[in-house]
């Protein structure tokens, strides 16, 4: 009987001590996931005079925490591909860095590279708020997804010098 204890009590603690990494590892999966599909909604805040694009970035998931993590990369990819739509706030439009409607298949590996979890594009973006959302920002939309809005800043002209120079985009000074 100590010995089926003994037994039960090791089987037990292997659990606990694996069912966070198993948890951590799924929501790397939804994050992979999300990310595919590149469902996010961005929103300017402020353009400031350095170079920078205060954003919020609404990002799509089933799971709170992923859509928090999801929203660095969304913003990076929102600058370069889609741009910034005008608001009321007084931010006007800004264009996307990438202005060739493929640039993102062009370079497939590149941005798989870059968008990596330990990927370039986290030296560009910045969390404002620590990650933190207002409890307006954060929707339940559907039966099983989460809207999460968070405020980034990203250095728009280091992404562009950085694009620039692996030839992923052109530069000002090239011309139309």
């Amino acid at each position: 009987m100590k010995r089926n204890l003994l037994h039960l009590f090791i089987v037990a603690l292997a659990v606990l001590a694996v069912s966070p990494a198993f948890g951590q590892r799924r929501a790397k999966k939804l994050a992979d996931k999300d990310m595919k599909n590149w469902r996010y909604e961005i929103e300017c805040v402020n353009v400031s005079s350095d170079g920078s694009y205060i954003i919020k970035i609404f990002s799509f998931s089933k799971n709170k925490t992923v859509a928090i993590e999801q929203a660095s990369k969304n913003a990076v990819h929102g600058i370069i591909f889609r741009g910034i739509p005008q608001n009321e706030v007084g931010c006007v439009s800004q264009p996307p860095l990438a202005r060739h409607p493929n640039a993102q298949e062009k370079n497939r590996e590149y941005f798989d590279d870059f968008f990596s979890d330990t990927g370039e594009y986290q030296k560009f973006v910045t969390l404002t708020t620590n990650g933190a959302v207002a409890p307006e920002d954060r929707l339940k939309v559907g039966k099983k997804e989460y809207k999460i809005g968070v405020i980034v800043s990203v250095d728009v002209a280091s992404l562009r010098k950085t694009l620039e120079a692996a030839g992923v985009i052109k530069g000002l000074s090239s011309g139309f």
